[in-house]
């Protein structure tokens, strides 16, 4: 797997959605467990959502189940995370993360990680 590049990031009232997409390059995408993590500031990094290899399982933070959703394109080599009635809470910088290994809630069980994108949501 190479290089993971994050886009989709942006300014946007509370309630309100965007959707992020993580481009991966390389033709190994779909044997990686995929994951998006975020960062506040002040903040240790905190995981948000991944996805298995073949996409038919997910699983999510507590905090953002019922209005975040992963999925991902394997033809394309792309992963999103529509995110939707998003808070205040929300505003950090979102990063992509791939995952030889099968899905983990730790930054630690991910190989490889993208630059990130600002996510800030205002009250």
């Amino acid at each position: 797997q190479g290089q993971l590049v994050e886009s989709g990031g942006g300014l946007v009232q509370a309630g309100g959605s965007l959707r992020l997409s993580c481009a991966a390059s390389g033709r190994t995408f779909s044997m990686y467990t995929m994951a998006w993590f975020r960062q506040a500031p002040g903040k240790e990094r905190e995981f948000v959502a991944a996805i298995s290899r073949s996409g038919g399982s997910t699983n999510y933070a507590d905090s953002v189940k019922g209005r975040f959703t992963i999925s991902r394109d394997n033809a394309k080599n792309t992963v999103y995370l529509q995110m939707n009635s998003l808070k205040p809470e929300d505003t950090a910088v979102y990063y992509c993360a791939a995952a030889r290994s099968a899905a983990t809630m730790s930054p630690g069980g991910y190989d490889y990680w993208g630059q990130g994108t600002q996510v800030t949501v205002s009250s």
